[in-house]
């Protein structure tokens, strides 16, 4: 495939690496210095910072060309997308977490809920992630917390301690931690964490390359469990 990569900063330089080991081409990067034309590529990666997020899709989506993206903090505009990527009968893929661990971290977060829900404990989110990590919390927690939420008794999720009906999220920056994710459930008597680290860039980088071959040649909105699916 010809891909153009929007958001040229460390995850782009991954996502090129491995886009180039599996034998496609890279046409257009487009950072705060733009190389390449936009309208050459077959497939577009998307990991500019949220500022830019929504016009990038948009201009490629307009050009009928389909996008998967992984920037996070934009999806107020997520509705919007969807809709133009129908309208114009193009494929658009987003995740807040491209990680195959990461996405199979998700399916057992969302199978322990609901073996949870009719017991009597309490729920606690924790993210870490390095320094320079813009949006808080992570977008991997808040899919997290939104798929806890649909099978539990927890009604909405916050940064700040909330009542017992709001499932609290401790996010932190610091260091150079690639993702750490742990959900803990706790009663009176005892405790069960799952817990996911990323050790580096490349499993995110990876599924988002693996994502843009499954998602080329089809029409459509989807998810990185889609693309589970089928792999």
């Amino acid at each position: 495939m010809k891909i153009a990569i929007l958001g040229y900063g460390r995850m782009g330089k991954s996502i090129e690496t491995v886009a180039m080991q599996r034998n496609h081409t890279i046409v257009c990067r487009i950072d705060s210095k733009n190389e390449g034309d936009l309208k050459n590529a077959d497939m577009v990666i998307n990991f500019s910072v949220p500022s830019s997020a929504f016009n990038n899709i948009k201009e490629a989506i307009n050009n009928k060309i389909p996008v998967v993206s992984g920037t996070t903090g934009w999806l107020k505009d997520f509705k919007n997308i969807e809709q133009l990527a129908i309208q114009n009968k193009v494929g658009f893929l987003y995740s807040s977490n491209f990680s195959i661990g990461v996405n199979l971290f998700f399916q057992l977060n969302k199978s322990l809920a609901k073996l949870m829900k009719s017991h009597n404990y309490s729920i606690k989110l924790n993210e870490i992630h390095h320094a320079r990590k813009i949006d808080s919390p992570s977008g991997t927690a808040i899919s997290l917390a939104n798929d806890i939420i649909s099978n539990s008794n927890y009604k909405n999720w916050s940064l700040n301690q909330g009542d017992k009906e709001t499932l609290k999220i401790k996010s932190s920056r610091k260091g150079t931690f690639h993702g750490m994710h742990t959900v803990a459930y706790n009663s009176e008597y005892d405790k069960i964490i799952i817990s996911h680290e990323s050790y580096s860039r490349t499993s995110y980088a990876i599924g988002a390359v693996i994502a843009a071959e499954w998602l080329h040649g089809k029409i459509g909105v989807y998810s990185m469990s889609d693309v589970l699916k089928s792999i």
